[in-house]
């Protein structure tokens, strides 16, 4: 009789304790999913950022030595910048060049008639076509 017994008595999981455990590694997966995908954009809009830093650096360094803003993004090329960097959102090099008001003509009569002054707008500043916000609710044209 002990056999028989110990024969029914076997050890294993029931049907509920592997619903129980693949329902759990479902929420965790679905977690992790989540994460991965917000990291993989949080760093595309720190590499915006940092875009957007440098060339506004590289712009600010050409008026420095030339007194003078640049008349496009490409003729910060190779002295300021090695290259213009594509947007890490639209992965394409379509940045928005902000130019600077042109002077009126009481400003004008300011200016000298050097080489180095400023001879109508340039780029003044740079910003990002890409559309949408930021995961912190920002429109990618205000950074």
């Amino acid at each position: 009789m002990k056999r028989r017994a110990h024969k029914n008595n076997q050890s294993g999981f029931t049907l509920i304790e592997l619903i129980v455990v693949v329902t759990i590694i479902g929420i965790l997966a679905g977690i992790a999913m989540v994460n991965v995908r917000n990291a993989q954009r949080k760093a595309q809009e720190t590499a915006l950022r940092g875009d957007l830093f440098e060339l506004r650096k590289a712009i600010d360094n050409f008026y420095a030595d030339k007194q003078r803003y640049p008349n496009d993004l490409n003729e910060l090329v190779p002295n300021y910048v090695r290259k213009i960097p594509p947007d890490p959102i639209t992965k394409q090099p379509d940045w928005q060049a902000i130019q600077d008001q042109p002077a009126t003509t009481d400003e004008q009569t300011f200016e000298t008639s050097s080489d180095n002054a400023t001879q109508g707008p340039g780029v003044v500043d740079v910003k990002s076509k890409a559309p949408g916000k930021t995961l912190d609710n920002v429109p990618y044209a205000d950074l």
